[in-house]
């Protein structure tokens, strides 16, 4: 059982899922400090308020914290530019697969048809 499990983690899909999530929940603590420390005081310039994750307004006793959605918004908004130019790199890095051949042209399809009928005569 034990060689089993270790031929288990051993796949390179788990090996690179594994980095993936430590990486991944290391990028998430570095986009959050750059929203709160870069992005929301410059935000604060236009909305007069330091924290943008107090931002809230109430209606019928209902507190809606609009701010914290705003920094979830913001957040997740870098996090997928970020992935989305790391995949733009490694397509470029990767080697590119072949086209599949394409099928044959109507003129091919054409000939075939004429050749196998003057066969049948």
């Amino acid at each position: 059982m034990w060689k089993e499990f270790r031929q288990f983690i051993m796949r390179g899909n788990v090996l690179d899922l594994a980095v993936g999530v430590i990486i991944g929940s290391a990028f998430t603590g570095l986009v959050t400090s750059l929203t709160k420390n870069l992005i929301n005081p410059i935000i604060a310039l236009f909305t007069r308020s330091t924290n943008l994750e107090g931002l809230s307004f109430t209606v019928i006793g209902a507190k809606f914290t609009y701010g914290a959605f705003l920094n979830d918004v913001i957040n997740f908004l870098i996090v997928a530019f970020v992935v989305f130019l790391m995949v733009k790199g490694a397509n470029k890095l990767l080697p590119k697969k072949p086209a599949a051949p394409a099928g044959p042209s109507n003129e091919e399809v054409l000939l075939t048809e004429i050749r196998d009928l003057l066969k049948d005569k």
